[in-house]
């Protein structure tokens, strides 16, 4: 099984905003990989993982970086895949990460998700492989349409929720 999408963090302490998009790509059963590689720390390692993606079958990449948050725009410059950058919020709410990844120069893009967004990366990574993709896109309809059910079903429940001046 070879992988379609490249999760990278740019330290396992990251791992617990970033395991949100594994946990979607095992339910919608795409092979993917999961690193920890530093822009600043390993640049070396970044560089040659970079390059060599396209070449090993990655589709799209997912890059989640907090603080200076340099990683995913590295990542971009150096390859011709989609980057997904995940600010992830290190200090300051996130907002550093959120500019660094948002600031790219013209001809490197980073699509770029919220704050720990790493669940939204992952749609918009299937979202972009499903449109070449029949099976994958009719399993991310029926995502899309069971998330609709979940706020029905939500809706229904606060029926049931009491409050001496609650009207409906």
């Amino acid at each position: 099984m070879s992988p379609k999408v490249s999760i990278i963090m740019g330290s396992t302490s990251d791992l617990g905003v970033m395991e949100k998009a594994a946990k979607l790509f095992d339910e919608f059963e795409i092979p993917f990989e999961i690193n920890a590689l530093s822009a600043h720390r390993t640049p070396d390692e970044v560089e040659k993982f970079a390059k060599g993606a396209k070449d090993r079958g990655i589709k799209v990449i997912i890059a989640g970086a907090g603080m200076a948050a340099h990683l995913p725009g590295v990542i971009a410059a150096m390859t011709p895949l989609p980057v997904i950058g995940v600010p992830i919020n290190a200090s300051l709410a996130g907002f550093d990460s959120i500019l660094a990844i948002l600031q790219m120069p013209p001809g490197i893009p980073v699509a770029t998700v919220a704050v720990n967004g790493s669940l939204n990366a992952a749609i918009l990574a299937v979202q972009m492989m499903a449109t070449g993709d029949n099976e994958m896109m009719q399993k991310l309809v029926e995502y899309k349409k069971n998330l609709k059910q979940k706020i029905v079903k939500a809706n229904q429940d606060l029926t049931e929720v009491k409050y001496k001046f609650k009207t409906n």
